[in-house]
């Protein structure tokens, strides 16, 4: 349980004037979007694809030991089942639905959710989303991680936000070494495409000063719209290298007044790195450290580790056994320990 002092003041305040700024830009996001699709359609080549469809499985298998030894079994963590359209001058049409586990719902069901309904428009080093959109939070760090089917990324698997959410983000290319972007979003993500009446600011900018190797800094700020609450902050930072035979990468992630909740901050440390034996064949490990200011998140606190190794097996399939420990920062708490195999199906 949170003292006292930290926990949230549920009372409901005056709510803020409506905000008009998200649907202002949306609307203007896709009038431009018309506007550079008027005209005559470009021309294709012959049996030139227009689309795809976005088929994604994760699963796995797994056993506790020990303290844990009861957690065993199979899951279906998540399926994607969606479609992509390209379209002339640069626009593009996506749809995703997301069925997963929800905690409001018994263990073994699942809950269907659109992840994405985006129009995305590219040219000339410019990048335009609107829409349910992909956010900017934390994408860099799971695409370099690139095992989402194994394990989210840092601030996706500790809730520092959401991979998803109805928006509008712009990004630019300056040049090869210096891109910028920004978002306006709910800031309640997919799950909860309106619930407030508060917003959520970011910007990031990524470096690539030499080739593989990746630094990015990112900050956010989400209002709060009830008496008693305060806004939270996310700032992080993250420096990445990958090479044709390795890659290994770093990331801290700061958090204010996390769920609204004044004084309530956590931080965390993120490092990951993988070797490529063979094509088919790469070996990878991962450390995360969860911490929160004066202990008011104690029971959620810890350090976590994995070692595994992956094989792809074609085009389409991924298979990654992994050996898992969780050392809660809880006086007296037990460490676990698991072994997993996961596994990816993806089109």
């Amino acid at each position: 349980m949170r003292p006292l002092w930290c926990q949230k003041n549920e009372s409901i305040g005056k709510m803020k004037t409506k905000k008009r700024v998200l649907c202002l830009l949306s609307i203007w996001m896709c009038t431009v979007g018309a506007a550079f699709a008027d005209g005559a359609p470009e021309e294709r080549a012959p049996g030139e694809k227009k689309g795809d469809a976005i088929i994604t499985i994760f699963s796995d298998a797994h056993s506790g030991f020990g303290s844990v030894n009861d957690d065993r079994g199979f899951n279906l963590d998540r399926a994607y089942i969606g479609y992509q359209y390209a379209l002339p001058h640069g626009l593009q049409l996506k749809a995703v639905l997301d069925f997963g586990q929800s905690k409001d719902v018994n263990d073994h069901q699942r809950i269907g959710y659109v992840k994405n309904a985006q129009i995305t428009w590219k040219q000339n080093g410019w990048t335009l989303n609107a829409g349910l959109i992909t956010t900017t939070q934390f994408k860099v760090q799971e695409d370099f991680w690139g095992k989402r089917y194994v394990m989210k990324s840092f601030q996706d698997e500790y809730k520092f936000g959401s991979s998803a959410d109805l928006g509008v983000s712009v990004a630019y290319k300056f040049n090869k070494v210096v891109s910028a972007d920004v978002i306006v979003a709910n800031g309640e993500g997919y799950k909860k495409v309106q619930v407030k009446d508060g917003l959520q600011y970011g910007a990031g900018v990524t470096l690539t000063p030499v080739e593989g190797l990746t630094v990015r800094a990112y900050g956010s700020y989400n209002e709060s719209v009830e008496e008693g609450e305060k806004g939270i902050t996310n700032l992080a930072a993250f420096v990445g290298y990958k090479h044709t035979a390795f890659s290994v990468a770093a990331e801290y992630n700061y958090q204010t007044n996390t769920k609204y909740v004044p004084d309530c901050d956590q931080d965390g440390f993120s490092v990951y790195a993988s070797a490529q034996l063979s094509k088919k064949i790469s070996l990878f490990g991962r450390w995360d450290l969860l911490s929160s200011e004066k202990d008011w998140n104690k029971d959620a606190d810890g350090m976590a580790g994995m070692v595994g190794t992956e094989f792809k097996l074609g085009k389409y399939i991924k298979l990654a056994p992994n050996f898992r420990l969780w050392s809660p920062k809880t006086e007296g708490g037990k460490t676990a320990s698991y072994v997993y195999l996961n596994a990816s199906f993806a089109i």
